[in-house]
């Protein structure tokens, strides 16, 4: 049986970091920080919760964000 791989570690960075920042600048500097996936989303959107290592999600509203989170 093969093994059950390792997820790679997430990137030790707070979430709160990112909020009121410019979208695309929070973005570009999630990647730079070393997530792999990074979902824009708008204010109350249907999501599933499945949780996802190396994602990190932004609620964005009027091109700023709001709140941000792993997973």
């Amino acid at each position: 049986m093969a093994p059950i791989p390792t997820p790679p570690a997430e990137p030790h960075d707070s979430t709160d970091a990112y909020v009121g920042l410019e979208a695309e600048r929070a973005e570009r500097l999630a990647r730079e920080r070393g997530w792999t996936t990074v979902r824009t989303l708008p204010p109350g959107a249907i999501i599933t919760m499945e949780y996802s290592v190396g994602r990190l999600n932004f609620e964005v509203r009027d091109g700023r964000v709001g709140r941000a989170w792993k997973g």
